[in-house]
C-alpha cells in the first residue's frame, strides 16, 4: 500500500531495550516509507511478566523506566552521536542507523489511564490512547475507573498538563465493542466493557446513533483516533467510517 499507516498498540518498554527498539522501529519506518506510528507503554500484565521470567516492578519504577526509555529512543532516532546516563539505561556515544524517515521521529503514541501516565503522555506523546487505569499488581483493569465521568476527567487532565501541546496532539481510545448488542468481554486486557457503556469505547445502537456518538466525542471532547481489536468489530465499524468520511 501507499497510504495505510503501520501502528503498534503498544510495545511494552520493559520487554525491549530502547536502543534495540529504536533501531527496529526506524527500520520499520524506512521500509514503510515513513508511515510508522510508534505506540509504547510501560508494560503491566502480570501474566506476561511471569511467562517471560521478568519481575513486575511497582508502577513508579516502570513509569520511570519508560520516561528514560523515551529519552533514549528520541536520542537514538537523531542519527547523531548520543549519550545518556539514567537510573535504568546508559548509552555511550551511540550513532544508530538507519534514521527514521519521519523527523524528528515517528509519531509517538502512549496508552494509559492513570494520572501519572497521562501527564507523561501530555509531555511526550503525539497521540494518546485513553484506557482504564490498571491495577498495580498487573491483574487487570481497575473497574472503579470506568464510566464517562472518569473518561472526561482524563481528557481534562491531558488538556491541562499538555498546555499548548494539546491542540497538536491526537486523542483517542480503543473501541472494545461495536453493534446493537455489545457483549462484555472481561479477560486479559482492557477489553472489559462492563463499566464503559457511556464512553466511546462501546458503540451500541443504530448506525445513526453510533455515528452521532462519535461526532459528540469529536466535537465536544476532541477525540479523533480510534483503534479496533478484532475482525468482527472491524466489519461492524466499516459503515460507520463510510458515514463519517468527509464530515
Amino acid at each position: 500500500t501507499t497510504r495505510l499507516r503501520v501502528g503498534t498498540l503498544v510495545f511494552a518498554n520493559d520487554f525491549r531495550h530502547p536502543v534495540m527498539l529504536a533501531k527496529e522501529a526506524a527500520t520499520l519506518d524506512v521500509l514503510s516509507n515513513g508511515r510508522l506510528e510508534f505506540g509504547i507503554g510501560t508494560g503491566w500484565m502480570a501474566q506476561d511478566y511471569r511467562a517471560a521470567g521478568l519481575t513486575l516492578d511497582e508502577p513508579r519504577v516502570r513509569l520511570q523506566r519508560l520516561r528514560e526509555g523515551l529519552a533514549v529512543l528520541k536520542g537514538a532516532w537523531t542519527g547523531e552521536p548520543f549519550s545518556y546516563k539514567g537510573e535504568h539505561y546508559s548509552v555511550h556515544d551511540l550513532v544508530q542507523e538507519p534514521r527514521p524517515l519521519q523527523q524528528p521521529h515517528p509519531p509517538i503514541l502512549i496508552g494509559g489511564g492513570g494520572p501519572v501516565m497521562l501527564r507523561l503522555a501530555a509531555a511526550e506523546a503525539d497521540i494518546v490512547n485513553l484506557t482504564m487505569r490498571t491495577r498495580p499488581d498487573g491483574s487487570g483493569p481497575d473497574l472503579e475507573d470506568g464510566g464517562a465521568a472518569s473518561f472526561i476527567r482524563k481528557i481534562a487532565l491531558l488538556r491541562e498538563a499538555a498546555g499548548p501541546r494539546f491542540d497538536r496532539m491526537e486523542i483517542g481510545t480503543s473501541i472494545l465493542s461495536v453493534g446493537d448488542s455489545a457483549p462484555s468481554r472481561p479477560g486479559w486486557s482492557h477489553a472489559d466493557t462492563s463499566r464503559q457503556g457511556g464512553t466511546p469505547q462501546v458503540l451500541t445502537g443504530t448506525l445513526p446513533e453510533m455515528t452521532d456518538k462519535l461526532r459528540h466525542w469529536r466535537d465536544d471532547h476532541g477525540l479523533s483516533y480510534y483503534v479496533l481489536h478484532n475482525e468482527t468489530d472491524l466489519d461492524a465499524f466499516t459503515p460507520i467510517v463510510e458515514k463519517l468520511a468527509g464530515s
